[in-house]
């Protein structure tokens, strides 16, 4: 994910979700803030949620998408656990530098070999 010429990186899950997320790659998404804790974005595509737990206990660096609303979310601080939440992956390193970010921002986001 890159975004005002900084790097972060993402390593996806294997779960049917996080598959559906990856085939929509490359994307270049908005992000805005949500409750001073998460980056979200609300996709134009539904991902699968065969197979997905009823929800998660998101952890700071947790890349994340929650069913109920179409919406990926990207945790910098720790939450509590929601229901229709599905990890996709975690951040392995950047989170400060999403989390620094304030108001509406751009990202790319690509699939890395």
């Amino acid at each position: 994910m890159t975004f005002n010429n900084e790097e972060v990186i993402v390593k996806m899950d294997d779960n049917p979700t996080s598959r559906d997320f990856i085939r929509l790659l490359p994307l270049t998404l908005t992000l805005e803030d949500y409750a001073g804790t998460e980056k979200i974005n609300y996709l134009e595509k539904r991902l699968s949620t065969v197979d997905a737990p009823s929800g998660i206990d998101p952890s700071v660096e947790d890349f994340t998408y929650y069913s109920p609303w179409g919406n990926m979310a990207i945790f910098y601080k720790d939450f509590h656990y929601s229901n229709g939440l599905i990890k996709l992956g975690k951040i392995e390193s950047g989170i400060e530098k999403l989390a620094n970010m304030t108001g509406i921002f751009t990202v790319k986001i690509e699939k890395m070999d």
